[in-house]
């Protein structure tokens, strides 16, 4: 009898390991996927396709968003996974982005686009660094990123492409015409959005993490709205709208650093 159990015990405890190893390797498909789609960005860039490069860094995005959220679900959250997490995110927001853009807008600007190219991977590396060592050491909020995170970073430049090519493209592609107005301007500006975005990414300023299972879930009429409307816009227009939630979501960080300083400064002259 004694055998017995000790044979249950042990299968139970196989079982247990086969669940655990198979609830650390599913977090882990989401992340080489977001690697895959980063690397085939590099190649698509290279052969001057800058469309589908755009959109393999926006399916990359996605990925980076499930696995993290799936690596929660079955509370498979690992400190390889954090690395790994971290390295498919280097490859396909930090590399494949300025990559795109260095073929896409920088080369027009000769030796000046080497350096503008090269700090935004820069600073993409150091963010994830310091991401890293915040999460080791439990620091991480839930609530906050401290900077911009690199995939919003990643997501404006890839959905600017995205949006830019529909100028030049001879497909008949519903677009947002008070977004197509500002593409030429903004496509003459790269070079500095890119040195505001590296700047943003390794800055303290906090930027929403979204990480809440409350927030997925609308609790009012206004919340459903907001939803709906979300959805419809990327219906529509899914590149143009791409475009404006990414710049949104960046620029919110700095109006709420505004809104804090101005607060502050009415406070100490009260």
């Amino acid at each position: 009898m004694n055998e017995t159990n000790e044979t249950m015990e042990e299968r139970k405890i196989d079982v247990a390991r086969i669940r655990h190893t198979g609830a650390v390797v599913l977090p882990s498909l989401f992340t080489i996927a977001n690697m895959a789609f980063g690397f085939f960005s590099l190649i698509f860039a290279s052969n001057r396709d800058y469309t589908m490069a755009g959109w393999f860094i926006i399916f990359s995005i996605v990925m980076d968003m499930l696995d993290g959220r799936i690596a929660r679900l079955v509370h498979a959250e690992s400190s390889f996974g954090v690395e790994m997490d971290s390295l498919a995110d280097w490859i396909s927001f930090g590399i494949a982005p300025s990559y795109l853009m260095y073929n896409f807008v920088l080369k027009d600007y000769g030796f000046w686009g080497y350096p503008v190219a090269f700090l935004y991977t820069l600073c993409g590396a150091l963010r994830l660094v310091r991401f890293n060592i915040k999460s080791h050491f439990g620091k991480s909020s839930a609530k906050h990123f401290q900077g911009l995170p690199i995939p919003g970073a990643a997501g404006i430049l890839a959905s600017f492409v995205l949006s830019y090519s529909l100028l030049e493209s001879e497909a008949q592609i519903r677009s947002l015409a008070i977004v197509m107005r500002q593409m030429p301007v903004l496509y003459g500006m790269v070079p500095f959005i890119m040195i505001g975005l590296s700047l943003l990414m390794i800055s303290s300023i906090p930027y929403a993490a979204f990480k809440q299972q409350s927030l997925l879930k609308p609790n009012s009429v206004k919340g459903i709205l907001m939803i709906l409307g979300v959805l419809f816009l990327i219906v529509a227009y899914p590149r143009d709208s791409l475009f404006i939630f990414f710049s949104v979501y960046a620029l919110s960080g700095i109006a709420a650093l505004i809104f804090r300083a101005v607060m502050d400064l009415r406070k100490n002259s009260e």
